[in-house]
């Protein structure tokens, strides 16, 4: 299991990598069901109290994660590429159609490969525009976030 690498082929990526054991289709289905969204998203005392979806290219959505004191942080973006239960691509760059966000902060790439006997090669790429964006992200976190995250999203799609 590889939690936490930085792809030399693109310096601004951080990049997670994990064999889950559940199908592609399950690990797609909770990156775009709102109703399992808040279930996953957010390392504790983190949660989330608003999900919208419209998964497809061009589609808009909405995360709001929730502190412990109660402060929210929006995240919107638009989907640039699905093909169901193999990839998706979205991105902070924009809000909703094609309105420009005030300050994109990364696009993210992921993919659900199908290893066989229900277990999924999952990968999520977050690429930020900037090498001081990449560090932003990294000194907030990601890596023991987003495993601990990734965690969460793997027990999740065990039950589906």
């Amino acid at each position: 299991m590889s939690d936490t690498t930085t792809d030399t082929a693109h310096l601004h990526d951080l990049t997670l990598t994990r064999d889950i054991a559940a199908s592609p289709a399950a690990l797609f289905r909770c990156w775009t069901d709102p109703a399992l969204i808040p279930q996953w998203f957010c390392p504790p005392p983190w949660g989330v109290s608003h999900a919208e979806t419209d998964v497809r290219p061009g589609g808009a959505s909405l995360i709001v994660m929730r502190g412990p004191e109660g402060q929210e942080m929006p995240n919107r973006g638009v989907y640039l590429e699905v093909v169901p239960n193999r990839r998706i691509v979205c991105t902070d760059a924009y809000v909703r159609a094609w309105e420009p966000s005030a300050k994109p902060f990364m696009t993210l790439i992921l993919s659900f490969d199908d290893l066989g006997d229900g277990r999924t090669r999952y990968t999520a790429i977050a690429r930020h525009w900037s090498a001081e964006d990449c560090k932003a992200h990294e000194d907030m976190g990601f890596h023991q976030g987003w495993g601990i995250a990734t965690d969460q999203l793997a027990a999740l799609a065990a039950t589906l």
